[in-house]
């Protein structure tokens, strides 16, 4: 790891463990609310992603971080300081976008020396650092390079070390891959999880994807209409999400609507589906007060038995039948129409040692207990 990069990310790490805190942040444009009274701590040196459809307010959350956008109340704080109403320029921070902004006329060198130099940093100072950045960066060899030499993975990569090589507080990157295709994506979501371990420094990122957010983040947080829907790990999210958005918007889901007959206290409550018998759903899981809900179960969680199988004890299964099959490969999905007229979709690993069920076959869903949560 470049000690440069590290060391003032280093002298204040023990003494302010948050980087970024949101209190009441709200941003109006005319009669549109973006951000509505937003609270958020993100804590130094983790990646934090912002996830969530167009207009969620994402983008306009990190242009309040930045400095390029004023919240219309609330306040924004940067390692402890009230930045609300300071410039961009006097923030710690930096910004990497989609758009990778080079200087067509520079060079690889200068466009990354760019900001060292408008500090009027010495002459061997700014050749360690720029060379410190392009090797974190994994570009050491490609200093003399024009961006138009350079492919679109390598032109994003030297607008990454243009920022870092600032050594920022915190960097804030918009939707970065966004211009790039689907293989060179995957490869720059693993290279940009490892940049920010290497450097410990707080990243920010704004996304639609929710791989991206799944694979990079230490914790992430889905938007929708302005508000925070949950919070947490991308696992946390992601296995027991809160709300039918996140359920639905962090990868595929099935909800099918029940009544509650017994919350059981310990252990498993007892929910009933209309006219396909009753399931098992972890107590902890049920909300207080409500007795009308919708169950979920992701679609890798479940499996597809025949009904003259036998049934299994202590796990939960409904029947349906198969409408639609489709092959891709590692795996099969399946649509099967389930209770009360749902459609609910299945993925079932491609092992080769089975024979898949056809279309207008009925069958078994089958699943673990532990696997269904409530929204």
């Amino acid at each position: 790891m470049p000690a440069a990069l590290r060391t003032k990310i280093d002298a204040g790490a023990a003494t302010e463990p948050i980087d970024v805190r949101l209190e009441h942040v709200t941003k109006h444009f005319g009669e549109t609310v973006a951000v509505d009274d937003l609270d958020l701590d993100i804590r130094h040196g983790e990646f934090f992603s912002l996830l969530g459809p167009s207009g969620c307010g994402k983008t306009t959350t990190l242009a309040m971080i930045g400095g390029f956008e004023e919240p219309t109340s609330g306040k924004v704080f940067l390692a402890g300081r009230d930045v609300s109403r300071v410039a961009p320029y006097k923030r710690d921070v930096n910004t990497v976008f989609q758009s990778y902004a080079l200087f067509p006329h520079l060079n690889v060198f200068d466009n990354v020396a760019f900001g060292l130099r408008r500090r009027r940093l010495g002459t061997s100072e700014i050749e360690h650092r720029v060379g410190d950045a392009l090797a974190l960066v994994d570009l050491p060899d490609f200093d003399r390079r024009q961006p138009a030499q350079l492919s679109g993975g390598q032109q994003q990569r030297v607008a990454l070390a243009r920022a870092l090589v600032n050594e920022p507080r915190v960097l804030l990157l918009d939707e970065p891959l966004g211009a790039l295709d689907l293989r060179l994506r995957k490869q720059m979501q693993l290279e940009l999880k490892r940049i920010q371990q290497d450097v410990g420094i707080t990243f920010l990122y704004v996304t639609h994807d929710q791989e991206e957010a799944m694979v990079m983040s230490d914790r992430l947080a889905v938007m929708s209409q302005g508000k925070i829907e949950q919070l947490g790990s991308p696992e946390d999210v992601y296995e027991r999400p809160s709300t039918a958005f996140v359920a639905s918007f962090l990868g595929a889901s099935n909800l099918i609507a029940g009544d509650v007959i017994d919350r059981g206290g310990p252990g498993y409550a007892r929910v009933s589906l209309a006219g396909a018998g009753e399931v098992l759903v972890g107590a902890d899981r049920l909300p207080e007060g409500r007795e009308h809900v919708r169950i979920g179960v992701r679609p890798e969680k479940l499996s597809l038995e025949p009904v003259s199988a036998p049934e299994q004890a202590g796990v939960n299964s409904v029947t349906g039948r198969v409408t639609l099959a489709s092959y891709l490969g590692v795996s099969h999905q399946y649509a099967v129409e389930g209770p009360g007229g749902s459609t609910v979709t299945v993925y079932v690993q491609n092992l080769g040692a089975s024979h898949p069920p056809v279309l207008g076959e009925t069958v078994r869903l089958v699943w673990r207990p532990e696997h269904t949560f409530v929204v």
